[in-house]
Protein backbone atom coordinates (compact mmCIF):
# COMPACT_ATOMS: atom_id res chain seq x y z
CA UNK A 1 0.00 0.00 0.00
CA UNK A 2 1.04 3.50 -0.95
CA UNK A 3 -1.13 5.61 -1.25
CA UNK A 4 -2.95 7.67 1.91
CA UNK A 5 -6.52 6.49 0.63
CA UNK A 6 -5.34 2.72 1.82
CA UNK A 7 -3.96 3.45 4.64
CA UNK A 8 -7.08 5.35 5.95
CA UNK A 9 -9.74 2.35 4.59
CA UNK A 10 -7.71 -0.19 6.75
CA UNK A 11 -7.96 2.02 9.96
CA UNK A 12 -11.12 3.01 9.37
CA UNK A 13 -13.43 2.09 12.28
CA UNK A 14 -17.23 2.72 10.86
CA UNK A 15 -20.30 0.93 10.77
CA UNK A 16 -20.03 -2.70 10.87
CA UNK A 17 -16.67 -2.92 9.19
CA UNK A 18 -14.96 -2.62 11.92
CA UNK A 19 -11.31 -3.85 10.90
CA UNK A 20 -9.93 -5.61 13.64
CA UNK A 21 -6.45 -5.27 15.57
CA UNK A 22 -3.75 -7.09 17.78
CA UNK A 23 -0.96 -6.14 18.69
CA UNK A 24 2.36 -7.99 20.55
CA UNK A 25 5.47 -6.85 21.52
CA UNK A 26 7.03 -4.55 18.34
CA UNK A 27 4.52 -4.77 16.50
CA UNK A 28 0.35 -3.86 15.91
CA UNK A 29 -1.46 -5.57 12.86
CA UNK A 30 -4.43 -3.95 11.85
CA UNK A 31 -6.78 -6.01 9.91
CA UNK A 32 -9.39 -4.87 6.88
CA UNK A 33 -10.44 -8.14 5.49
CA UNK A 34 -12.61 -7.88 2.49
CA UNK A 35 -12.01 -4.03 1.83
CA UNK A 36 -11.37 -4.57 -1.40
CA UNK A 37 -13.06 -6.95 -4.13
CA UNK A 38 -12.39 -10.56 -3.68
CA UNK A 39 -10.56 -10.98 -6.83
CA UNK A 40 -7.48 -8.41 -5.76
CA UNK A 41 -4.45 -9.74 -3.84
CA UNK A 42 -4.24 -8.63 0.00
CA UNK A 43 -2.35 -5.25 0.28
CA UNK A 44 0.27 -4.47 3.06
CA UNK A 45 1.93 -1.28 4.61
CA UNK A 46 3.86 -0.14 6.91
CA UNK A 47 4.17 2.65 9.27
CA UNK A 48 7.07 3.03 11.33
CA UNK A 49 6.84 6.58 13.20
CA UNK A 50 9.80 8.63 14.75
CA UNK A 51 9.19 7.02 17.95
CA UNK A 52 11.26 4.14 16.89
CA UNK A 53 14.22 5.84 15.99
CA UNK A 54 15.60 7.72 13.80
CA UNK A 55 15.92 6.98 9.77
CA UNK A 56 18.41 4.48 9.52
CA UNK A 57 16.81 2.42 12.50
CA UNK A 58 13.35 3.45 11.32
CA UNK A 59 14.34 1.89 7.31
CA UNK A 60 15.75 -1.16 9.13
CA UNK A 61 12.22 -1.95 10.81
CA UNK A 62 10.78 -1.86 7.60
CA UNK A 63 13.25 -4.02 5.40
CA UNK A 64 12.90 -6.53 8.76
CA UNK A 65 9.05 -6.27 8.67
CA UNK A 66 8.75 -6.29 4.67
CA UNK A 67 10.95 -9.71 4.63
CA UNK A 68 8.70 -11.20 7.79
CA UNK A 69 5.59 -10.63 5.82
CA UNK A 70 6.58 -11.54 2.38
CA UNK A 71 7.25 -15.45 3.63
CA UNK A 72 3.38 -14.67 5.62
CA UNK A 73 1.31 -13.51 2.26
CA UNK A 74 -0.70 -16.27 1.30
CA UNK A 75 -2.06 -16.78 4.91
CA UNK A 76 -3.91 -13.17 4.26
CA UNK A 77 -7.42 -13.18 2.93
CA UNK A 78 -8.12 -12.08 -0.43
CA UNK A 79 -9.27 -8.73 -0.92
CA UNK A 80 -7.66 -7.39 2.58
CA UNK A 81 -5.58 -4.52 3.25
CA UNK A 82 -3.55 -4.96 6.44
CA UNK A 83 -0.98 -2.31 8.48
CA UNK A 84 1.70 -3.16 10.45
CA UNK A 85 3.15 -0.49 12.92
CA UNK A 86 5.93 -1.04 14.44
CA UNK A 87 6.30 0.03 18.18
CA UNK A 88 9.40 1.05 20.09
CA UNK A 89 10.38 -2.10 21.14
CA UNK A 90 10.58 -3.23 16.98
CA UNK A 91 14.18 -0.81 17.47
CA UNK A 92 15.95 -3.52 19.19
CA UNK A 93 14.29 -6.85 18.22
CA UNK A 94 15.77 -8.91 14.85
CA UNK A 95 13.56 -10.61 12.26
CA UNK A 96 13.14 -13.59 14.18
CA UNK A 97 11.47 -11.57 17.05
CA UNK A 98 9.71 -9.36 14.99
CA UNK A 99 8.36 -12.59 12.56
CA UNK A 100 7.47 -14.34 16.26
CA UNK A 101 5.55 -10.75 17.15
CA UNK A 102 3.81 -10.34 13.87
CA UNK A 103 2.59 -14.47 13.64
CA UNK A 104 1.51 -14.02 17.39
CA UNK A 105 -1.42 -11.06 16.11
CA UNK A 106 -2.23 -13.13 12.87
CA UNK A 107 -3.06 -15.87 15.38
CA UNK A 108 -4.97 -13.66 17.60
CA UNK A 109 -6.54 -12.36 14.51
CA UNK A 110 -7.76 -15.47 13.36
CA UNK A 111 -5.68 -15.82 10.66
CA UNK A 112 -4.43 -19.55 9.78
CA UNK A 113 -0.89 -20.49 10.40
Amino acid sequence: MRTRADFAAALRRTGSDLPRHAGRGGVVVYLAAGAMGAAESARVGFVVSKAVGNSVVRHRVTRRLRYVVRARLDRLPEGSLVVIRARPAAAGADSHALGDDVDAAFARLGLPR
